[in-house]
Order: structure tokens, then C-alpha cells, then sequence
């Protein structure tokens, strides 16, 4: 391989000759060696954002020439559109404020941006990190790539499962079948009821994480170090906030306490409580299709979902819930990333939450998850659900908790009573109801209606 000698503040470094890095990322690849994690591409694509918009907003306030913020502009576009990606190696177990991520976004847009210029116009820290700290460029891309993940990702994953279970309620709405509270019998319920419940958590779990999204749309930039703002000139922090709203499309703003900003990743940790609450309805969600499908014969087998692959190396003919276990495997890691969003972000001490790191990278790893977990779950099982109705007719008239109708004509004890002799004897309620002298054979026909009762 083949080498050029990059200088820092520290001295020289060799840097692969092919790579547009510098000395400040050669020192972090040498000096964490942890693990294989590395920076997330989000996080390596909100930086070329903010960089952008940070010089476009340093050349509105005076502090930068035309050609320079030509060469900036064009090589942050290349890393927003991921053709650098290669030249952003770094592993999340670094600095705990981002800083060697930060200087890895300034000394890849400045060679390039040299390249692109064919002369020697930017410096890491003079240009493409002016006005700027890593102290506010960190926190500022973390809720960037939060805020462009959820909303061009997570939502439209999350309406797509919406959709197909609103498509579902319609076409099983003149289905009832047996209710289950405890994992045992109760009363009747429509299918399509049950399956509106799973929508509305849908529905329901987005409306709680765009509540947190006016949080993540308030940016750390412009609190430079400590949050006083120290080096960065009057009226940076709007300007900024206000280019990358123009960048992004969305309305992005200052936050108003910087202090905060650095500090606190409440934001952030109220942002992924919405992830965890989805998390939580996709493994209830998950759980109940599968129940509903077990069997073939010897479960409740009151579903149909699709038949994707063999089920086992050992039994022929064995079908499993395959994307149920795996959208439950992803509800798992995103409550373990929960609590270490939680823990890191309590870790705010004084003027700087060094934890920022490992708060982007199970973020966005939950966002990643959740966005393919139920995009996945919809196409290969959801979407091909179709309910055994005659299993389902089947189960309710079976049912003994259909007593629950008679409480009204022989009163909760006798229901009681007919409801465990049946059970004990093996007979129908209405056989049981006639035994004990509780109803006669016509008035049980008049007021028992299952399908009324739902």
C-alpha cells in the first residue's frame, strides 16, 4: 500500500496514499481499535449537510470567499450522496463527543475539495470547520440523521403496514370468532376489530414519535464549545439552521438554550421512547399472528399467513412463523438500545455529553431495524394473512365464555354454573342450561346469538 504524510497539531502521520482522510482520522483508526461498529452512514451524511450549510452560511456572514465555498459545497455534496463513504472509516467506540468523526468530515471535504479545485484552498479546521466546534456538529448531525430517518424511512415502512391491515379489517369484517383475554376463551369479536386494534397501534406509536420531532429539529450549531457561541459570528446559529431547513426541506431551527443543546440528549432519548413503544407493538403484534396461525392441526390454526421457506432440517413438511420471530428479534434490540440511549444519555456532565456516539449508533440502528423489520413483516407475512373461517366458527361456538349472553335472562351464578358443567361433562351450554332447569330449549335459541355479541 502506498503512503503520503499528513500533518496535525501533534505531528506527522502516514496516511494511505489513496484515501482522502488525514492525520487526526489516521490517529482515531490507531488508537481505537474496538470492535467493528462503525460511524453510521446517516451520521457520515448529515455531516456533509451541515458542513455545507456551514459554509454557505460563513460566506452570507462574510467569513468566506466564492471559490472556496464552491469547493466545499461540491465536495459535501459527494459525501450527502455517499460516493465518499469509503473515505469514513471510523469505529463509534472513539471520543465520546465525536470530535475524531467531526475532523474525519473536515479533512475528507477539504482534500477533496482541494482536488476539485486543483490547488491547496481549504484546511480541516480553518475552512470547513468554521464557526464550528465538534462539541455542536456532533449533537447537530445526530438529530439531522434522526429527524431524515424517521420521516423518510420509519413512516413511510410504518404506513405501508398500516395500509395493508386497514385492507384486512375490510375484508374480515363479517367475520366474529372467539375473543382471548389471559390466553383463555372470552367473548366474541370481529376479526376485523382485532385487527383495528393493531393498526391503531400503528397509527398511534406515529403520532408519538412526530411529537418528538420538533425536539430533534432543534440544532446544537452555533454553541460552538460550551455553548456561548465562542467563535462563531452574531447570527450564525439561525443562518445555519435556517440553510439546512432550505438543504433538507424541513423546518429546522436553533435550539434556544445551547447549554441544553450540548448537554442534555433528552431530545433524543424522548425521540427513541416512541421507537420502543413501536418496538413494543410489533412484538405484540408479532405474537399474535403467530398464536393465530399455530398449528397447522394442533394449534389454534385460526389464520392463514404465508408459506416462505422450510421450517425445519428434520421434519418434512414443517412450516414456521418466520417473520414474526424476526420482527421480535428486532423489537428485543431495540428495547436493549433503549435502555443505552437512556444510560448514555444521563452521562451529560457539565457543559458536554460525552456519550454521543453510542446515542447515534442505537438510534439509528433501532430506526434501521424497526424501518426493514416491519417493511419485511408486511410483504412476507401480513399482507397474505387470511383467516380460517370455519376454524374461526369453529372455536365460537365451542366457546363456554358465550355464557357471558345468558347473564341477563338467568343471572351471573346460574351462567356460572351451566358454564362449568358443561366443561366438566363435556356438553354444550345449551345442554348444560336445560339440565339445570335454567332455560328452556326455545328460550336458549331466542337470546343466544354469538355474532350479536360482537
Amino acid at each position: 500500500m502506498e503512503y503520503r504524510i499528513e500533518k496535525d497539531s501533534m505531528g506527522e502521520m502516514k496516511v494511505p496514499a489513496d484515501r482522502y482522510w488525514a492525520a487526526q482520522t489516521q490517529r482515531s483508526l490507531q488508537n481505537f481499535k474496538i470492535g467493528g461498529e462503525q460511524m453510521p452512514e446517516e451520521i457520515t451524511h448529515a455531516f456533509g449537510l451541515l458542513k455545507k450549510a456551514a459554509a454557505i452560511t460563513n460566506y452570507r456572514l462574510g467569513k468566506l470567499d466564492d471559490r472556496r465555498l464552491d469547493a466545499i459545497c461540491k465536495a459535501s455534496d459527494e459525501v450527502i450522496a455517499g460516493e465518499l463513504t469509503g473515505h469514513f472509516p471510523l469505529l463509534v467506540w472513539q471520543t465520546g463527543s465525536g470530535t475524531q468523526s467531526n475532523m474525519n468530515a473536515n479533512e475528507v471535504i477539504a482534500n477533496r475539495g482541494n482536488e476539485i479545485a486543483g490547488e491547496k484552498l481549504l484546511h480541516p479546521n480553518d475552512h470547513i470547520n468554521m464557526s464550528q466546534s465538534s462539541n455542536d456538529t456532533f449533537p447537530t448531525a445526530l438529530h439531522i440523521a434522526a429527524v431524515m430517518s424517521i420521516e423518510d424511512k420509519l413512516f413511510p415502512s410504518m404506513d405501508k403496514l398500516t395500509d395493508t391491515f386497514r385492507r384486512l379489517e375490510n375484508e374480515n369484517e363479517d367475520v366474529v370468532k372467539s375473543g382471548r383475554t389471559h390466553l383463555q376463551d372470552a367473548v366474541p369479536i370481529k376479526f376485523s376489530q382485532e385487527i383495528s386494534g393493531w393498526r391503531n397501534m400503528l397509527e398511534k406509536t406515529k403520532g408519538m414519535l412526530k411529537a418528538s420531532l420538533p425536539g430533534l429539529k432543534e440544532l446544537a450549531l452555533g454553541g460552538t464549545a460550551v455553548g456561548t457561541g465562542l467563535n462563531a459570528p452574531k447570527g450564525f446559529d439561525v443562518e445555519a439552521a435556517k440553510v439546512i431547513s432550505e438543504l433538507t426541506g424541513r423546518e429546522f431551527v436553533t435550539a434556544g438554550n445551547k447549554f441544553h443543546a450540548l448537554s442534555a440528549k433528552d431530545d433524543i432519548t424522548f425521540a427513541h421512547g416512541g421507537l420502543k413503544a413501536l418496538a413494543a407493538d410489533m412484538m405484540k403484534i408479532a405474537n399474535d399472528i403467530r398464536w393465530l396461525s399455530s398449528g397447522p392441526r394442533c394449534g389454534l390454526g385460526e389464520i392463514y399467513i404465508p408459506e416462505n421457506e422450510p421450517g425445519s432440517s428434520i421434519m418434512p413438511g414443517k412450516v414456521n412463523p418466520t417473520q414474526c420471530e424476526s420482527l421480535t428479534m428486532v423489537a428485543v434490540q431495540v428495547m436493549g438500545n433503549d435502555a443505552a440511549v437512556g444510560f448514555a444519555a444521563s452521562q451529560g456532565n457539565f457543559e458536554l455529553n460525552v456519550f454521543m456516539p453510542v446515542i447515534a449508533y442505537n438510534f439509528l440502528q433501532s430506526v434501521r431495524l424497526l424501518t426493514d423489520g416491519i417493511l419485511s413483516f408486511n410483504d412476507n407475512c401480513a399482507s397474505g394473512i387470511k383467516a380460517n373461517r370455519k376454524k374461526m366458527k369453529d372455536n365460537l361456538y365451542n366457546s363456554l365464555m358465550l355464557v357471558t349472553a345468558l347473564n341477563p335472562y338467568i343471572g351471573y351464578d346460574n351462567a356460572a354454573r351451566a358454564a362449568k358443567k358443561a366443561y366438566k361433562e363435556n356438553i354444550s351450554l345449551k345442554q348444560s342450561c336445560i339440565e339445570l332447569g335454567l332455560l328452556t330449549e326455545e328460550k336458549f335459541e331466542e337470546v343466544f346469538h354469538p355474532e350479536g355479541m360482537a
